[in-house]
């Protein structure tokens, strides 16, 4: 009989063993479900922010930005790092998402700045496929490494590999 009692108790609690198991499992998958629908604004994390700011991103500028692009449960969809090439743009100007445009705008050269980007800033309902599906929140590390062409190292310091032009060709772009 105790044998019994022994095998029965065992049994027990191994069942509830999986039983707590199971329901940490769906726990976890509920937070990270509500993790993913809770990006409803813009959210703008400062990273890292130079102690002198030389050169900030103004509408209108031409800024060039290193970045991870990730899906809210974590997945990456974008690395300009593995690349060795950033993303150069006008700010302000509609050329990327808006989640982009406000969340650069102000940046200083040499700062990094995380962007918890709701879909209506970014791919809205359509997402853009076939990596980010529609309705998706986008989180970007992101890293200013110039403003028109400048790096903020010094007077001489125009990144020439900007848009691929010349520094005439970038002063005429400014000036339009």
């Amino acid at each position: 009989m105790r044998r019994i009692e022994m095998a029965i108790l065992g049994t027990t609690n191994s069942v509830l063993m999986v039983f707590c198991a199971c329901v940490a499992i769906v726990a976890v998958g509920a937070s990270v479900r509500k993790a993913e629908q809770r990006v409803t604004e813009l959210g703008i994390g400062v990273k890292f922010k130079p102690e002198v700011c030389e050169l900030k991103a103004h509408k209108g500028d031409l800024v060039s930005v290193h970045y991870i692009g990730r899906l809210s449960d974590g997945t990456q969809f974008e690395n300009s790092y593995d690349r060795r090439q950033p993303l150069d743009f006008k700010l302000g100007t509609g050329s990327v998402i808006k989640g982009w445009d406000q969340g650069i705008l102000g940046m200083c050269v040499g700062e990094k700045r995380k962007l918890k980007i709701p879909a209506k800033l970014a791919y809205g309902a359509q997402g853009a496929p076939p990596n980010i599906p529609g309705g998706a929140a986008l989180i970007f590390e992101t890293e200013l490494v110039a403003v028109n062409g400048r790096s903020g190292l010094g007077p001489d310091d125009v990144v020439e590999s900007l848009l691929g032009m010349t520094s005439e060709d970038l002063e005429s772009v400014l000036d339009s």
